[in-house]
């Protein structure tokens, strides 16, 4: 019959072999795929949990094993048993390793380049498909003219359908045109003229898809404009190869019978495809952004054996109905993958942001409703379209169908959804950087501080000035939203990589950086809190490096100094920290939620201030003050936001003020602590800090910096702004005085010795917001200590403040040994001595404030 799938002879006596083989060969498939795309994706994660480099080579030879691993087998049950429908089965999983293979390469692409990624994406896919169509012949899937086809009875005997009847239901028979025209809606064509509409059964694919849009649109959020229009682009593009791959040709093979069995078409043919989707959508998308589309692209096959049962109803041409299967294909899965591609972004699904309401487990979440929704799609579209006496739904039902989905789509991207774009910013470095060379000696203590630091914002400010206006005039006209910084000379703005090239380009430009920029989350993450009991008196690490002892015998506590803090913010309101706060308008900065009091959801802010200038035991100077800045956000920065505060640091400005001319240099902090790095996913090169953190030495302002948590790799102390020079780099140390194994290790370039110095930052006790305390590991818990001994030694001795070398000096003269520790028993594991992994040892508080007071 014209219009319908061929009917294939079926034996009585078909061995049951194959359809074994091509099972254990599925369960291998889908075993092997998921295996090596969660195990890339984790060795990614755990390099850089470590600080490790990517393995540019890892993407490529995972493509490849899986080729290998899944294609053997596919490419057998493609060429060897006579089952029809066991040898499409092998054609479309073996095409489906071959494009993963392929489609796997474009992960050599750095995350941080992804629109590059998703534009190769795009390419690869259609070329792919390009190679599978010429592959397959340009006729080759046609559904035969019915004269030629055989249908089976159910004892394996079959009977030609002839062309007279053929003929006569062409014309005017139960499958005619007409007939199924009218079925559909449409109603019959004029004469001469063809007006194509689309008909019923796209349409219903368009509606699938938008409702697997749907938790993306709530859940997720849009990267930039350039980013979303490529992810556009690449989603239609596998849509394009998966209904290139799962063609007529394919489907035919699993509508055996006369009538063919919509039942055998879904369930056999949907599994089969379901399992080559799995393939494609391994390959597609950065390491992580594949692995929610493992779980919601896949069951799309049961539902596109549905829509194909539906478009081989009787219609008069049979190409029409592949025409109408081969769209809804391309509509469905395009639609499927883009929630993944557009509304997440691959460098946001870490391990980094595990354990808490992040982006993680947004997607995880997005994901399990996709893959609900896709499983009522399959089974809706099964009972509606593929029961043997189904009716195609009229068109303008269809229609209707998908409008509504579409309006739905609009309402929960813009009403729950986070609607709008969050493209990554760029940050642009210009040549021309203050010379801070020759500054004024001014006199010992604080006073010569402050005349510094005047001096050296006031110089920052006007190179900053000078060299920034043609470049910020042209970006106002671009409309880019630029944001001036002056601590680096630089720029912040938006744009893809087109603005990037013009703007490195330019003279004044020096480099051109990617700014993350985080994507919103549908709800708040949530407060982190600390469950370990209030501490009765100074804790282990407190004593472990002689504080208590400054407190007790030497009558210093930290007063007079105060102590800037950089992090995810603070709990102003914690018993053991609302005393110690400066107060006043310039003591406080949120540059990423703009909150005018402070405040902290992470946590990690709040433990760090503890252990510098906490009381109840919990603090090294517990008499000092503190100000702080926000700058992390959700445990994760970048270099504009990491300059806010450092800027904020050398001279703050009241609540809404402008840094550039409502700065107050006599208001810094005497001593920074820094318990973070800005690694390359964040935006940062080795570089892109240096001139703050010179500015801030020489302004005389003490900045203490954690070494990482990166060990015991040696030379893992390398994200700004650790390995500098001018700030005294802390790692860690348990309470045997043996550095722990996450503590990072040098060399760094440059030669110069890292760590600096030592100090406990294994299970250290401190504040948490809400009151709470919690014991936490890491050299961010050491390093505050550190800052509080300088407090001490500042606080002991007035005339030393802003001497920041000689206060350095005393710290490393006066430490105590401490034990080093080694990934291995390798020479090359010693780190090429002692003192890049110990530094000069422990920091001593008690000696050094003795020290300081001589």
């Amino acid at each position: 019959m014209q219009g319908q799938p061929p009917h294939h002879v079926v034996s009585a006596r078909t061995s049951p072999w194959p359809a074994v083989a091509a099972v254990l060969v599925g369960c291998w498939t889908v075993a092997v795929t998921v295996g090596t795309q969660t195990g890339g994706w984790l060795t990614d994660q755990v390099l850089l949990g470590f600080g490790r480099d990517r393995l540019g080579w890892l993407w490529p030879v995972l493509g490849l094993a899986t080729v290998v691993l899944v294609g053997t087998p596919a490419a057998l049950l493609a060429v060897l048993p006579r089952s029809a429908a066991v040898r499409a089965t092998g054609r479309a999983w073996l095409i489906g390793a071959l494009a993963l293979g392929a489609l796997t390469l474009l992960r050599v692409v750095p995350p941080v380049h992804h629109e590059a990624y998703l534009a190769g994406l795009a390419g690869v896919a259609l070329l792919s498909a390009l190679a599978v169509r010429r592959s397959s012949g340009s006729n080759v899937g046609t559904p035969p003219d019915a004269t030629a086809s055989t249908a089976a009875d159910g004892s394996g005997g079959g009977a030609a359908v002839s062309g007279d009847a053929a003929r006569a239901e062409a014309v005017g028979g139960p499958g005619s045109s007409a007939d199924a025209a009218s079925r559909a809606g449409e109603g019959p064509q004029p004469v001469g003229r063809r007006v194509r509409r689309p008909g019923p059964v796209p349409l219903l694919a368009v509606a699938a898809g938008l409702a697997l849009l749907l938790p993306w649109a709530w859940l997720g959020a849009l990267g930039g404009l350039l980013e979303t229009a490529l992810a556009l682009l690449a989603a239609a593009a596998l849509g394009v190869l998966a209904a290139t791959l799962l063609d007529a040709p394919f489907w035919s093979a699993f509508a055996v019978g006369r009538p063919p069995r919509p039942a055998r078409l879904v369930l056999v043919g949907g599994l089969v495809a379901g399992v080559a989707l799995l393939l494609l959508a391994a390959g597609s998308g950065q390491s992580g952004a594949q692995l929610p589309a493992l779980l919601t692209v896949p069951p799309v096959g049961f539902a596109l054996a549905a829509l194909w049962a539906a478009a081989w109803r009787p219609t008069a041409d049979p190409a029409e109905a592949r025409r109408a299967g081969r769209t809804a294909s391309g509509w469905l899965v395009g639609l499927a993958a883009l929630g993944p591609f557009a509304f997440t972004d691959p460098e946001e699904i870490t391990l980094l942001l595990v354990g808490t309401r992040d982006v993680p487990f947004w997607v995880a979440a997005a994901a399990g409703v996709g893959l609900a929704v896709a499983v009522l799609v399959a089974i809706g579209y099964a009972v509606l379209l593929a029961r043997p006496t189904a009716r195609t739904p009229d068109r303008r039902v269809a229609a209707v169908a998908a409008v509504v989905l579409l309006v739905a789509f609009g309402v929960v991207d813009l009403g729950p959804g986070q609607p709008g774009l969050y493209g990554e910013r760029l940050f642009v470095v210009l040549r021309a950087q203050a010379d801070l060379s020759d500054l004024p000696a001014g006199a010992p203590g604080q006073a010569g501080r402050d005349t510094r630091a005047t001096e050296v914002y006031r110089r920052l400010v006007r190179t900053a000035e000078q060299s920034q206006g043609d470049l910020l005039r042209g970006l106002n006209r671009l409309r880019l939203d630029p944001v001036s910084y002056y601590l680096v000379n630089a720029v912040e703005v938006d744009g893809g990589p087109a603005v990037r090239a013009w703007l490195a380009g330019r003279p004044e430009v020096a480099r051109v950086l990617v700014s993350q920029r985080l994507r919103p989350l549908p709800a708040p993450a949530g407060q982190s809190r600390g469950s370990a009991p209030k501490p009765t008196g100074p804790e282990w690490n407190i004593r472990q490096i002689g504080a208590d002892r400054v407190w007790s015998q030497l009558r210093v506590t930290g007063a007079g100094i105060v102590v800037g803090s950089s992090d995810s913010g603070v709990d102003g309101t914690h018993p053991a920290l609302r005393a110690g706060f400066r107060g006043g308008d310039d003591s406080w900065y949120d540059p990423w939620d703009d909150t005018r009091s402070p405040t902290d959801q992470g946590g990690h802010g709040t433990h760090t201030v503890g252990s510098a200038v906490g009381r109840d035991g919990i603090g090294v100077a517990p008499d000092a003050k503190w100000v702080g800045c926000v700058n992390l956000d959700r445990n994760l920065g970048s270099p504009g936001h990491y300059l806010d505060c450092l800027q904020f640091m050398l001279a703050p400005f009241p609540t809404g003020g402008d840094p550039f001319t409502d700065g107050r240099p006599e208001r810094a902090p005497q001593v920074l602590t820094n318990s973070w790095g800005c690694p390359p996913i964040e935006g940062c090169d080795q570089r892109v800090l240096r001139p703050a953190t010179a500015a801030l030495d020489a302004a005389g302002i003490f900045v203490v910096a954690a070494a990482g948590n990166t060990g015991p790799w040696c030379g893992s102390i390398d994200d700004p702004p650790a390995p500098y020079t001018d700030v005294l780099t802390v790692g860690a140390v348990d309470a045997q005085r043996r550095v722990a194994e996450f503590s990072s290790r040098g060399p760094v370039p440059g030669g110069s010795g890292k760590p600096d110095v030592l100090a406990p930052g294994v299970g250290v006790v401190s504040a948490m917001p809400g009151g709470t305390y919690a014991a936490l590991d890491g050299t961010s818990m050491a390093t505050p200590q550190v800052a509080g001994v300088v407090a001490l030694m500042w606080s002991a001795n007035p005339a030393l403040v802003g001497d920041v070398n000689r206060t350095r000096q005393i710290l490393r003269d006066t430490a105590t040994a401490a034990t080093p520790t080694y990934r291995s028993d390798s020479p090359s594991d010693a780190c090429g001595g002692p003192s890049n992994v110990t530094g000069a040892g422990q920091v001593d508080a008690y000696a050094a404030v003795r020290a300081a007071q001589q």
